[in-house]
């Protein structure tokens, strides 16, 4: 009989419970640069419209702090080599910020960098990774672009919207503390060809297609969205899920209302909602300003928005 393994303490317990609590929705108010490289445009196109609230465990919040507080500790190290690493804006005094499409696409940069001994007088996009000891394997043995095309899509998107034509990837494994170093070029085509990829999906009034039917293919069953996108389950109420709201330049706009909405609004919603059809797993028979009616794969008929 396997040996069950101790309970948490409740030191340990509340420990998680902070980290839960101070989690917020994680919704993202842009399509990020870090995720424009996955696979699946319909997964991003959910990513982007708020569909699912994807929740974490205390332990695995810890975690992915735990690979934000490396950051620091890579500044100085390059630092160290002679490197002039510059992790915020001088302008701002905040993170370095790139946006696209109306400020709907976007990311921060962990910094960047001149005086890099591989070439001193190129300046670099900076990238700080940490790793599992099977995905640092991965990464040494086919380099960055082969284990981690998102990492590499993010990099091209980074140097195209700054204009600096050099990034350096460094990784760490969390395992042992080995340290790996890879440099790649700008690709002008493969810049353009993300960011096209990226207002496809945030103009597209629909999710775009499934990377595989096959609810059980590995992918689908380690996304957020799996249950929404194969099964069952509810998207979530926001104005970003209503077929009211649209991106426009610099934000959201309400048709219902004829306003543009804050980022407050988005989360809120209103008494108005009604969901974009292809969220809802039947076929609209009919309409209103106020409504749509539904009929539903058992058979059924189901009425969204006021009775």
């Amino acid at each position: 009989m396997a040996v069950l393994p101790p309970p948490p303490t409740p030191t340990l317990s509340a420990i998680h419970a902070a980290y839960e609590a101070d989690a917020g929705d994680g919704f993202r108010a842009h399509l990020g640069a870090s995720i424009i490289g996955r696979e699946c445009m319909r997964a991003l196109w959910h990513d982007f419209r708020w569909t699912t609230r994807e929740q974490f465990t205390g332990r695995m919040l810890r975690l992915f702090e735990t690979g934000q507080l490396e950051e620091a500790r890579l500044v100085r190290n390059l630092r160290r080599t002679g490197a002039t690493v510059l992790d915020t804006d001088p302008e701002t005094g905040r993170q370095w910020q790139v946006e696209a499409h109306g400020g709907h696409f976007g990311g921060s940069l962990d910094a960047v960098a001149i005086g890099l001994l591989e070439a001193p007088k190129s300046w670099h996009v900076l990238e700080f990774k940490t790793h599992s000891a099977r995905s640092f394997a991965e990464l040494k043995r086919d380099g960055v672009v082969k284990s981690k095309p998102q990492h590499a899509a993010q990099m091209q998107v980074y140097m195209h919207l700054t204009g600096i034509a050099r990034a350096m990837y460094v990784a760490v494994c969390k395992n042992t503390d080995e340290i790996y170093i890879e440099r790649l070029k700008a690709d002008r085509a493969e810049g353009e060809r993300l960011l096209a990829r990226a207002k496809s999906v945030i103009f597209a009034a629909k999710p775009g297609p499934r990377i595989s039917n096959d609810p059980a293919w590995w992918q689908c069953r380690l996304c957020a969205h799996h249950d929404l996108c194969h099964g069952s389950k509810d998207a979530q109420r926001n104005c970003r899920t209503c077929l009211h709201a649209t991106p426009v330049e610099d934000g959201w706009h309400c048709a219902r209302h004829d306003r543009m909405l804050a980022s407050t609004d988005q989360r809120q919603g209103c008494g108005n909602h009604l969901f974009i059809p292809d969220l809802v797993p039947g076929e609209p028979v009919d309409a209103g300003d106020d409504h749509v009616l539904y009929h539903m794969p058992d058979g059924t008929f189901w009425r969204d928005g006021v009775s």
